[in-house]
């Protein structure tokens, strides 16, 4: 159990998602590090009295604190970036972790990672960092969560990875498994797409978002389009805000206002905001670390060679894969249209339908009976809007 209030050094803070998360169950940020000066400017707002680091490499300590925070770059280990591996230029920075954490010796390590990161190269950044860790005397436990769990419409499934000196992370990471709901727990009024894809890799999930990201296939930040069947023509495919999308995170419509480059420009938000750690996928985190549970230990140990699994622990060169879901525990869902104005948000443009569906018709994807159709005619239609305007 750790104490309350606990402090928090906060690296590669983006724009606080896990310390926003740890503060609802008493965590204080001591120190927080982050790069970007979009990033840099929410946090200035939102934790304004927290000391603010720009560049990692410069700091040549921490704060003695319970417990270091890192969600460090994903860019090269994320199926959307550059997948140069955690050897590459941005995800590397990690080694800046390990470190600032040997001197004083942090108590308590939380690191957040895309999915990609269980296999890109074989799992050679897990590797790497279990090696770091049990160099460094730590027991380490990591799952792979996905952040509906939290009652958010976002499909986004991250790695959550924590390392104790003083608790059993397995106690924290492995106490709830209340498994994925059935098709019931979702409505059918609407789905969530990524315009920007067709080709491969569409981004789809029924009642949600797919992941909120800060880049797309087409090269440029992008928010998702929700199909609403049900709608009148021209408006079944609709574009959410970026304060929708901000509420799809956890976080209060508004959070990264601060980053606006003036009147009416949204600048960055999409990718503040995409690049986020769900808030309450920490605030899960910081609830455990508060209140320890009995873990979960149903597994087997790994053999060398095997493939990363969605769960282990381990300790002194010793893996353990666990039999848990993505879904710790089920928070009250907040369904898409309960999120997303359907009557107010912005029609996909005839431009950017009409490029989906051609993607669509090139590539080998399925889609749900009754979509493309949908998507036909609705560019059809925004195409004659704009022809009459």
């Amino acid at each position: 159990m750790i104490g309350e209030p606990f402090s928090i050094a906060g690296l590669f803070a983006g724009i606080g998602g896990i310390e926003r998360g740890l503060a609802l169950h008493g965590g204080e940020a001591e120190l927080l590090c982050e790069y970007w000066d979009p990033a840099h400017r929410v946090l200035a707002a939102r934790f304004p009295d927290v000391p603010l680091v720009e560049d990692v490499r410069d700091l040549r300590s921490l704060p003695k604190v319970d417990l270091v925070s890192a969600g460090f770059p994903c860019t090269d280990l994320s199926q959307a970036g550059r997948m140069d591996g955690i050897n590459g230029r941005a995800s590397g920075l990690v080694s800046e972790v390990f470190r600032l954490i040997r001197r004083p010796r942090a108590p308590m390590l939380l690191l957040e990672n895309v999915r990609n990161m269980l296999v890109l190269d074989g799992g050679a950044a897990m590797q790497y960092l279990v090696d770091e860790l049990e160099a460094l005397g730590y027991r380490w436990a990591y799952r792979l969560v996905d952040s509906r769990f939290t009652g958010v419409p976002q499909r986004r499934q991250r790695v959550i990875f924590l390392a104790s000196r003083t608790l059993d992370p397995r106690a924290v990471l492995f106490a709830d498994d209340e498994g994925e709901p059935g098709p019931e727990w979702f409505s059918d009024e609407t789905c969530g797409f990524y315009w920007t894809e067709g080709l491969r890799g569409l981004g789809w999930a029924r009642d949600a978002v797919p992941t909120l990201k800060g880049g797309s296939t087409i090269g440029i930040p992008s928010q998702p389009a929700v199909w609403n069947p049900s709608a009148p023509l021209g408006r079944r495919i609709v574009l959410p805000v970026v304060e929708e999308a901000e509420q799809m995170q956890g976080f209060p419509a508004g959070w990264t206002s601060p980053a606006d480059d003036g009147p009416g420009r949204k600048g960055p938000r999409w990718k503040l905001t995409g690049n986020a750690v769900t808030v309450g996928v920490s605030a899960w985190i910081g609830r455990r670390l508060r209140d320890p549970g009995e873990p979960i230990l149903d597994g087997q140990p790994m053999k060398a060679g095997e493939r990363w699994p969605t769960a282990a622990f381990g300790a002194k060169g010793k893996i353990w894969a666990v039999d848990v879901s993505m879904w710790p525990t089920r928070e009250p869902y907040r369904h898409l249209h309960e999120i997303v104005d359907l009557e107010e948000a912005q029609p996909l443009s005839a431009r950017a339908s009409a490029g989906f569906l051609s993607r669509a018709e090139r590539g080998t994807l399925r889609f749900v009976d009754g979509f493309l159709d949908d998507v036909a005619e609705h560019a059809a239609y925004m195409a004659e809007e704009l022809s009459v305007a």
